[in-house]
């Protein structure tokens, strides 16, 4: 595990106005994130790297994520990855990442050529982790036996209501981090009752416990969106809120199960 690796970080997908993330990545900075995740399709690298820049924190300091490979770009060459990378990296405004993610194990996805790039990347010290994004466990077992670096992340749709047991088993087993995106469900969580009952009990928001849930677990971080200073300083705290035996039960026992982004291609539709 790597000891710079906030497991509180900074979500920046957003279908428009990708200007804000200039101020909202800047802003985050200044409050205390140090974990900052983007991605080449979400079209606001450069924004993202502007904020990090505007911010008076050393890029040093910044553990930055982004991936690529999604279900259109960049492949199917090993080639076509490294300069996607390098695209990435023009936007970003630096020269290395603290982490590399494959997007989506979609047809463009290839273990051998597209890991292969990771590698190359990887030993040219141009990427400093290797991870994935959306793979299952038979996946998750291909990939490692490919990358030279041990894998260093896996990251997924998850929250109360969708508890990937058996993603969070697999990290657990082999030391790898689960980075949960969309760790509230996009509001959804909100308005679960078992979530609402120890909010209330504890005089929190139902987004610091979800959260929390989600950091009571061994090799899991989180990466809530957010762009109020009200709404990041909340999702900061959930480091230091402690759920007791019961707290955790009552949560771990929701049997309701909600998928947010759920797309054509990915792994468990096919």
């Amino acid at each position: 595990m790597a000891p710079d690796f906030q497991r509180i970080g900074l979500g920046t997908y957003s279908d428009e106005n990708r200007e804000q993330w200039v101020e909202n990545v800047s802003q985050a900075i200044e409050a205390g994130y140090r974990h900052i995740d983007t991605a080449e399709v979400y079209g606001n690298e450069t924004y993202v790297g502007e904020g990090i820049r505007r911010a008076d924190v050393p890029r040093e300091d910044i553990f930055l994520a982004t991936k690529t490979v999604h279900e259109v770009k960049p492949g199917p060459e090993r080639e076509d990855v490294i300069e996607g990378v390098r695209g990435s990296l023009d936007r970003l405004g630096t020269d290395y990442l603290d982490l590399l993610y494959v997007h989506w194990p979609a047809d463009l996805y290839d273990p051998e050529t597209t890991l292969g790039a990771f590698n190359e990347l990887y030993d040219a010290g141009t990427i400093r982790h290797a991870g994935v994004c959306n793979f299952e466990p038979d996946q998750l077992e291909r990939a490692r036996e490919v990358l030279d670096p041990p894998l260093f992340a896996n990251q997924v749709e998850m929250h109360p209501l969708l508890q990937q047991a058996d993603l969070l088993a697999d990290a657990q087993a082999h030391d790898h981090w689960l980075v949960a995106f969309c760790p509230l469900a996009q509001g959804a969580v909100f308005d679960v009752p078992e979530v609402r009952e120890v909010a209330d009990r504890h005089g929190v928001s139902p987004a610091r416990v979800s959260l929390a849930w989600l950091l009571s677990k061994d090799n899991v971080a989180v990466i809530p969106k957010a762009s109020s200073l009200d709404h990041l300083r909340d999702n900061l705290a959930a480091a230091n809120l402690d759920l007791d035996e019961a707290d955790l039960a009552r949560i771990d026992s929701i049997d309701r199960e909600r998928r947010i982004i759920d797309r054509e291609y990915a792994p468990w539709n096919r």
